[in-house]
């Protein structure tokens, strides 16, 4: 797919510290934050927010709130419930891992998230 995007096109694999999302794609600095594959661009710093603080906390808390407010006002469970992608993001519950892909990569049980 990387080699079909358009010449001068850039991918930012934000997800570098947990191994990338794209398959060129390899971690980077600050020193030297790109590289380029087929003639696309890549950036892959890891800790990105790191950078801008300020501005990613934002970014975070705008992201975020809508899932705090829904589990301040109808509790975890009946939150998780009512919103398939909130329930997908608990990783623990009740002293159990409950995150599949985490479980496999430390080597721990795995059990399905039961509300």
């Amino acid at each position: 797919m990387v080699s079909k995007m358009k010449k001068g096109s850039v991918i930012v694999d934000v997800s570098i510290d947990q191994g990338g999302c794209i398959e060129t794609s390899k971690r980077t600095t600050h020193k030297e934050p790109v590289y380029k594959v087929d003639w696309v661009t890549h950036y892959c710093v890891a800790n990105m927010p790191g950078a801008v603080p300020r501005t990613s906390t934002f970014a975070l808390t705008n992201a975020t709130l809508p899932y705090v407010l829904k589990i301040a006002n109808l509790g975890l469970e009946e939150a998780a419930r009512k919103d398939a992608g909130l329930a997908k993001g608990i990783n623990t519950y009740e002293g159990r891992l409950t995150n599949r892909p985490v479980a496999e990569s430390l080597g721990l049980n795995y059990e399905e998230l039961k509300l």
